[in-house]
C-alpha cells in the first residue's frame, strides 16, 4: 500500500476551525505539521527536521521511538490490547511494584488513571477520605489540571478557565525569589512565603486543611525552583496542623530535575505523590500514589476503564528499566548544568535575558521586552525564529515571557550546545 501523503498544516487549520472545540489552541503563527519523530528530532510533512527541545512537555524523556520501548509497546498490542481493571491481568501489578521501588519513602501504593489532570483528582478524593476534610491549599502560578476542580487549583488566570471554580481552596504565594511577592531579598527575608501558608490557614480556611498541592518546580508558571530551606520549613508547618502533602510530580517526574523525583532535592517525603507524563513514554498515563496508612482510607470500589491497561503498563515498565539502567537521572543533572550554564553566557550578552533557571533538564529562560515589544511579544517572536531555525522550545510563566527548555534525558551534550548556538544567533536578530 503506497504512503499516503499528508494533507499539509492549512487543511489541518481548517478541519481545526471546523471540528475542534475552539479552545484547542497551537504554537506559532506558521505552523508545521508534525508527521515523524525519531530520538531528540521530528520532521513536518515538508520533510524539516526539527530538535525537539520540549519533549511533548515533559513527555518523551527517551525521545521519539525509542526502539526498546517501541518493541515493548507493539508487542504487547499484539498479545493482549486492552481490558480494563476489573479483570486479573500482570502488566499492572507489575508496574505499580517497579513504582514502588523508585517512589520516595514509604509512598508505595498506586491507583492508575489516563492523566495528570486525573491523578491530582484522585489526589484529591484520597485525602478528603484520609482526612475527613475538604479544603485545600496551593500555590499561584500552579498548574494542576483540566478538569473542574484541577482547575480550581490552578493559580494561572491562562490555563483557569473556569468561571465558577470549586469552592474550599486557598491560593498562596509561590517561593519564588526572583519575583518576591513580599519585596524581600532570598537570605534576609525569614521566608515570608512560609508564613504567609500559616496566614491562609488560620485565617482563610475553616483551620483543618486536608492538603495542600504544590509542584515541587513549577511548569507552567514559569520554571519556579524554590530555595532549599523551603519545603522542609513547609513541610514542618503542614505536619503542625495535620495536613497532608501533595506533590505534583506530572512534570518534575522521572528524571526530569536530575533526580528521580524532584521532592528528592531537599529530601522531602510527601503523602501523596501523583504522576504521569513521562512514565507512559507517550501513551496515556496517570498515576496518585501514596502510604499503607493513608492507601487503607479507599477501600470502596474502584476503577478506571484505561488506568493500568496492558500496553501503557509495559511501556511504563520498559521505561522504569530504561530509566534506571542508563542512570538517566544523573545524565539529566549533568547535561542540565552544562546547558544552563551556556545560557547563563547569553544571559550576560543580551539584555533581553533576565534569568536563567531550573535544575537538570527543566530550565526556563526568562525574557524582557523592548521599546517596540513586550515580554510576551519578544519570547513568542524568539520561538518563531527558533522554529523556522529548526528547533522546538516551550513557553511559560504568568506572563508567557518564559521560554522552557526540556529536551529528553537522551539528548547529547553536542546537541544541546548547537540549539544554544541557534538560540544566540536568533538573540542577534532581534
Amino acid at each position: 500500500m503506497p504512503e499516503r501523503k499528508p494533507i499539509g498544516p492549512d487543511a489541518i487549520l481548517v478541519k481545526k476551525r471546523r471540528y475542534l472545540i475552539p479552545c484547542t489552541y497551537h504554537f506559532y503563527k506558521d505552523a508545521p505539521q508534525i508527521v515523524r519523530g525519531q530520538g531528540v528530532y521530528v520532521h513536518d510533512s515538508q520533510g524539516k527536521r526539527y530538535m525537539d527541545l520540549y519533549s511533548g512537555v515533559s513527555v518523551h524523556a527517551l525521545g521519539h521511538c525509542y526502539p526498546e520501548l517501541v518493541e515493548a509497546i507493539c508487542k504487547q498490542v499484539e498479545t493482549l490490547q486492552h481490558t480494563t481493571t476489573i479483570y486479573l491481568t500482570e502488566p499492572i501489578v507489575n508496574l505499580a511494584e517497579a513504582l514502588a521501588g523508585v517512589l520516595p519513602g514509604e509512598v508505595c501504593r498506586t491507583f492508575f488513571c489516563s492523566s495528570g489532570s486525573e491523578a491530582n483528582e484522585g489526589a484529591a478524593l484520597l485525602a478528603t477520605l484520609h482526612t475527613g476534610r475538604d479544603e485545600f491549599l496551593a500555590f499561584q502560578h500552579g498548574l494542576h489540571g483540566r478538569t473542574k476542580l484541577g482547575m480550581s487549583l490552578t493559580g494561572l488566570a491562562f490555563w483557569r478557565t473556569d468561571p465558577h471554580p470549586v469552592g474550599g481552596i486557598t491560593h498562596v504565594p509561590p517561593p519564588d525569589c526572583p519575583h518576591c511577592p513580599f519585596g524581600q531579598t532570598y537570605g534576609d527575608c525569614r521566608f515570608q512565603c512560609v508564613s504567609a501558608v500559616e496566614t491562609a490557614i488560620t485565617t482563610a480556611t475553616s483551620g483543618k486543611p486536608a492538603a495542600m498541592f504544590v509542584e515541587p518546580i513549577q511548569g507552567n508558571g514559569g520554571i519556579t525552583v524554590p530555595p532549599p530551606e523551603y519545603f522542609p520549613k513547609l513541610r514542618e508547618l503542614l505536619d503542625r496542623h495535620e495536613m497532608l502533602l501533595i506533590a505534583d510530580e506530572v512534570q518534575t517526574g522521572f528524571g526530569r530535575t536530575g533526580k528521580l523525583f524532584a521532592m528528592n532535592h531537599w529530601n522531602i517525603v510527601p503523602d501523596i505523590v501523583t504522576g504521569g507524563k513521562a512514565l507512559g513514554g507517550g501513551t496515556p498515563i496517570g498515576f496518585f500514589s501514596t502510604t499503607d496508612d493513608i492507601a487503607a482510607s479507599y477501600t470502596r470500589p474502584g476503577a478506571s476503564t484505561f488506568g493500568g491497561n496492558p500496553v501503557t503498563a509495559q511501556a511504563g515498565l520498559k521505561f522504569l528499566e530504561i530509566l534506571r539502567r542508563d542512570s538517566l537521572a544523573e545524565r539529566s543533572a549533568t547535561l542540565g548544568h552544562q546547558l544552563q550554564n551556556r545560557l547563563k553566557e547569553l544571559m550576560q550578552k543580551h539584555d533581553v535575558i533576565t534569568d536563567v533557571r531550573g535544575l537538570g533538564l527543566m530550565v526556563g529562560v526568562e525574557i524582557t521586552g523592548g521599546s517596540s515589544l513586550s515580554p510576551a511579544e519578544c519570547t513568542d517572536r524568539i520561538l518563531e525564529r527558533m522554529k523556522n531555525a529548526g528547533y522546538l522550545l516551550g513557553k511559560t510563566g504568568p506572563g508567557r515571557n518564559v521560554l522552557t527548555w526540556m529536551p529528553p534525558l537522551t539528548s547529547e551534550s553536542e546537541e544541546l550546545l548547537e540549539a544554544a548556538a541557534a538560540f544566540e544567533n536568533v538573540l542577534q536578530t532581534l
